[in-house]
């Protein structure tokens, strides 16, 4: 058993910089790669997708990465862990699979775990007594049941420990808990086990601080003046020890910082009780450990507390809530917030001539460019700018009536107040509202799976 593992997490979102996982692997030591690619509203992006093709529903970012640095990961002996499997992690095996066909890789063993989509067993599982009542309202399933179109419960890391303990050099998961993805790891190179309360939920309290990337080695920090080299910024490195301690840092030389703010920056993120953080492996005790500079670019987490986990998985489920269409106009000056408020007006009447009437809570109006996006903060109002971007939107449940919105944006250019000089993206169309629902579910109807194969 190891006394020290390094574990650097390159991804914090579907969408972020390729780059960062590079460099991890290019700049520094690296026992493990994770990478996080989901949020609740990626898994319905997903699950449509796969709606239109049978092959694709994962995180077709990540295939184009292990591209990338196959040889390189084979070469230097770092496993990954991802949950770029999204709903559908056996496509993405595949996928990967034809990579290791293409630089003549054998023998690399890939795992896939799942058994988080219930979406299938949805209308079994509520027959049977599960009641998913939404987290934020109490409101029954039944509500939106007809229209939901993903499920996704939160698995633990023990699956992932389990591949990993197969002897899996890369391990693609469907849905479970961000942490998840550097806490498997954790439990299959110390042998933890389901009762190591205080060792899971240090490794839980790890995995939060380095889901997101670097932001939390100065991405997104407030002190931002202070951050060199943002261009060239290190993602994370943890260097944990098998009692559960363990530093945040990043590779020598790269940008960014970590400092005792730019950790606590991150923790407190998507958090809720901080006493009571709930995953599906231990809930941990944010208000119990300790955060020290150990050195430059160098914190130290220690003495982290844990209590056993709930009876329950969260589940994520989205479902169909309507439409919505927003474009926007660049208007110029003189008078171009006056001139801005004309052309929304303009919409509005022209709209409800032809029978498009739209409630204030069904419409958005803003003025980017005229404290908008602070509104009522000191010097962030101005009443003479000298271009505003006006950007208008509607939402409802019928599609066709939001249709009609888009066609009356252009014709501002010709039949509205002059200085509507920029138009850009297109005719806005319909595009489909994805709602969330937040619920939970018993853990012992679901059984996680684990699958193993060898390119």
């Amino acid at each position: 058993m190891k006394n020290k593992v390094l574990i650097g997490n390159g991804q914090g979102f579907w969408g972020d910089s390729i780059l960062g996982p590079i460099r991890l692997l290019r700049e520094g030591p690296l026992d493990y790669l994770t990478l996080d690619y989901l949020a609740e509203v990626t898994m319905s992006i997903m699950q449509k997708l796969r709606q239109r093709d049978p092959k694709a529903g994962y995180a077709t970012d990540f295939v184009t990465l292990i591209d990338r640095v196959l040889p390189e990961l084979l070469e230097k002996d770092v496993r990954v862990v991802a949950n770029a499997g999204g709903v559908n992690p056996h496509a993405c095996k595949d996928a990967l699979l034809e990579v290791c066909r293409k630089h003549g890789a054998k023998g690399v063993r890939i795992a896939v775990v799942d058994g988080d989509d219930i979406l299938p067993n949805l209308d079994d599982l509520i027959g049977g007594g599960e009641e998913f009542k939404n987290l934020d309202t109490g409101a029954p399933l039944a509500d939106v049941r007809s229209r939901v179109t993903s499920a996704n419960a939160y698995l633990g890391a023990f699956p992932i420990a389990e591949a990993l303990n197969a002897g899996a050099q890369i391990v693609v998961t469907g849905r479970g808990t961000d942490p998840g993805l550097v806490l498997g790891p954790l439990i299959h190179e110390f042998n933890w086990g389901q009762e190591d309360w205080h060792k899971l939920a240090a490794g839980t309290v790890a995995g939060h601080i380095v889901e997101c990337g670097a932001q939390c080695t100065g991405g997104n920090f407030t002190d931002w003046q202070s951050i060199s080299n943002l261009s060239m910024v290190g993602y994370p490195v943890l260097e944990v020890e098998s009692s559960g301690d363990f530093c945040v840092t990043k590779h020598e030389g790269t940008g960014g910082l970590v400092s005792v703010e730019t950790v606590t920056h991150q923790l407190a993120y998507e958090m809720g009780d901080p006493a009571r953080y709930l995953t599906p492996d231990v809930i941990a005790d944010f208000t119990s450990f300790r955060l020290s500079q150990e050195g430059e670019n160098r914190v130290r987490v220690s003495d982290t507390r844990g209590l056993p986990a709930t009876e329950t998985y969260k589940v994520s489920m989205s479902y169909s809530d309507g439409w919505k269409s927003v474009g926007q106009l660049t208007i110029s000056g003189p008078d171009a917030l006056a001139k801005a408020r004309l052309c929304a007006k303009i919409v509005w009447d022209r709209l409800a001539y032809d029978g498009c009437q739209y409630e204030p809570q069904e419409r958005l109006e803003e003025y980017v460019g005229a404290g908008e996006c602070h509104a009522g903060l000191p010097g962030g109002t101005s009443e003479d700018p000298p271009e505003v971007v006006l950007r208008l939107g509607v939402k409802g449940p019928d599609k066709a009536k939001v249709m009609r919105f888009g066609p009356e944006l252009v014709p501002l250019v010709t039949s509205g107040p002059p200085g509507v000089t920029g138009f850009a993206g297109g005719r806005p169309k319909a595009q489909e509202i994805i709602g969330y629902w937040p619920a939970l579910m018993n853990k012992q109807l679901i059984q996680p799976t684990v699958t193993v194969v060898t390119s």
